[in-house]
């Protein structure tokens, strides 16, 4: 995920700013990490580059079906 993609990004659940925590980065991309909703305190990991910005129902039920 791109870096300046924080500037468009807000929190699916109720439309709220998120921060950027980086686990792992190449350059200005960022490979493993989460954004965390600074008003409902959800988390939404990134895995490969990608966000996972399904609600956490959707999430999980979509994790229960790859697995």
């Amino acid at each position: 995920m791109r870096k300046d993609l924080m500037d468009i990004l807000a929190c699916p659940m109720c439309k709220s700013e998120l921060t950027l925590k980086v686990d792992e980065e190449d350059g200005d991309e960022v490979i493993k990490g989460s954004l965390t909703c600074t008003k409902c305190n959800e988390v939404y990991p990134i895995d490969d580059g990608i966000p996972n910005l399904l609600p956490p129902d959707l999430r999980k039920a979509a994790e229960a079906q790859s697995s």
